[in-house]
């Protein structure tokens, strides 16, 4: 087959337009020559107008001949990359694998080991996700916190109530079996040929359970509000597991589990320091959500091409580094979104922003982090980082009301250093509602200040960014995990069978991440079980 590079399609069109600029690149007179024709991949490019980049493969009459008369330094020979091949199916261990937390790192780690024959047990604390819906939405309606079920905890972990992307800045071959995955239990197609891939909330919750179906056909089984509680180790391995249920408090045994807590399990965290599992603390990154109109985003980004048909809402990555030493980043952009409650402790407000899949609201909100490293945060200890993040949630929590609201201020009062009264075009998304107010009050020094020296220098790069207008919520404290749980090259903390894995436990940074080092955990466990016979 040939691969064809840098083919430049108009929004909107169709497969036959891609037909032909493959047939004309190819210098193919006679169409019936082209056998098959493959889309691989595609990007936005608005540097000269706004058009689809796509890569494409093809299948041909007389290859070597059509290669050499083309004369396209971007064709080339393409041979299909080899699938991943996860561990074959082999008679199930004595004890079954369990696998703590639903998020993508458990859910891959279970499928992974399920195919494999080997039965999981999968804990949840949260709940399935269509009560998880329901939770979340009484929580964004009321201010009444679920702490069992709401945005960081339930079925799809923290990913399931965001934009759901899936593009990584690492390569893996276990990439494309986990996007083939979500899409066979529903996510939109166009996550396998889109360069920056997305699924959405709406369909990430199709996809979840779906995915839930063929784990519990294939033998696993998926228990919700079941938390790990407690670990039994004897002479430095793990032996039992203890799990607090609606039924009571009950001990599995338990040799071989696969610990993918989410960033957000902070009592299982203190429950691992108090079992002397070794953990330490890491730099992540705190600030701000902040939210434009996204017309304006999009009138930027695509200048008179805005609102063509068939244009997919802008987005952007942005960064910068001060003077000052410190680094001020967006993260996590959700185009056509809004900003949602994501707390999951009483007491503390925590921002996260969501988009389902069309991506066509009002707003486009995006975190806008400083990053902060064990010396930052004021004490010591492997969860210095959990209690820092705890004081800037309850900070939040006063300034917003102490009722759930979020602290909020437009960008042009948070340069100048004055309360906001309420807002200008750019109407805030985050329910229950937020509280006008001053954002110094409740940010750390530091990060305020870089957020504001940072401001005027994105704003720059991209217009509309910084508008005085727009609007400020605080505070998101939850970008990734503040500890790392240590493990060695077969995936073991120093406690034998514990296997941490996923981005709570400091191992990745995303949805397609988090799924890559499930999927890498599960095959360490299944190598452990054949490897005894």
């Amino acid at each position: 087959m040939l691969r064809i590079e840098g083919i430049k399609l108009p929004v909107g069109c169709g497969e036959a337009v891609l037909r032909e600029k493959v047939l004309q690149r190819l210098r193919l007179r006679n169409a019936g020559d082209l056998l098959s024709l493959t889309l691989l991949r595609r990007s936005i490019d608005a540097r000269e107008g706004v058009q689809w980049v796509c890569a494409a493969a093809a299948e041909v009459k007389g290859e070597a001949a059509v290669l050499r008369r083309c004369r396209d330094r971007q064709v080339s020979r393409w041979t299909m990359p080899e699938p991943y091949a996860p561990p074959a199916p082999m008679p199930p261990a004595a004890l079954r694998p369990i696998v703590v937390g639903a998020g993508p790192a458990g859910l891959f780690a279970a499928l992974v080991l399920a195919r494999a024959g080997q039965r999981p047990i999968l804990l949840e604390r949260g709940r399935p996700v269509e009560q998880r819906q329901r939770d979340v939405e009484e929580f964004f309606r009321t201010g009444h916190l679920d702490p069992r079920s709401n945005v960081q905890f339930g079925e799809g972990g923290a990913g399931a109530f965001s934009d759901g992307k899936l593009n990584t800045g690492t390569r893996d071959i276990r990439h494309r079996f986990i996007l083939e995955e979500l899409a066979a239990c529903g996510a939109p197609r166009d996550i396998l040929v889109d360069a920056k891939p997305h699924v959405g909330t709406d369909y990430l919750h199709i996809a979840l359970r779906n995915l839930r179906r063929e784990l519990i056909a294939l033998g696993a089984d998926v228990r919700f509000e079941h938390q790990l509680t407690d670990l039994l180790v004897e002479d430095g391995a793990l032996s039992a597991v203890t799990v607090a249920s609606p039924r009571g408090t009950e001990v599995l045994p338990c040799r071989r589990l696969i610990l993918a807590p989410g960033h957000s399990a902070r009592d299982t965290f203190a429950m691992l320091l108090d079992r002397r599992v070794p953990m330490e603390p890491k730099a992540f990154a705190v600030g701000v959500r902040i939210e434009q109109r996204q017309h304006d985003i999009d009138a930027a980004q695509y200048k008179e091409y805005a609102g063509a048909p068939g244009l997919p809402a802008s987005t952007y990555k942005l960064s910068c580094h001060l003077p000052s030493g410190r680094a001020a980043f967006s993260f996590c952009v959700c185009p056509g979104g809004e900003v949602v409650a994501a707390a999951s402790e009483e007491g503390g407000v925590v921002t996260n922003g969501m988009s389902e899949f069309a991506r066509d609201k009002e707003n486009i909100n995006g975190a806008l982090l400083v990053s902060v490293t064990p010396e930052d945060f004021g004490g010591d200890g492997p969860l210095a980082g959990v209690e820092f993040q705890r004081r800037l949630e309850e900070a939040a929590f006063d300034a917003g009301g102490r009722d759930y609201r979020a602290p909020a201020q437009r960008v042009e009062d948070f340069l100048a250093g004055k309360a906001s009264e309420g807002p200008g075009r750019v109407a805030p998304s985050y329910r229950p509602g937020v509280r006008w107010c001053d954002l110094h009050d409740c940010l750390p020094s530091f990060v305020s200040e870089t957020i504001s020296q940072a401001l005027p220098i994105l704003g720059r790069k991209l217009p509309g960014y910084a508008a005085p207008d727009a609007v400020m919520t605080a505070v998101e404290s939850r970008s990734s995990s503040p500890v790392r749980i240590p493990r060695g090259e077969d995936g073991q903390s120093p406690v034998r069978g514990l296997y941490p894995c996923g981005e709570g436990a400091g191992y990745a940074g995303g949805i397609l991440s988090a799924a890559v080092d499930g999927c890498r955990m599960a095959e360490l466990v299944c190598a452990a079980i054949a490897q005894e016979g």
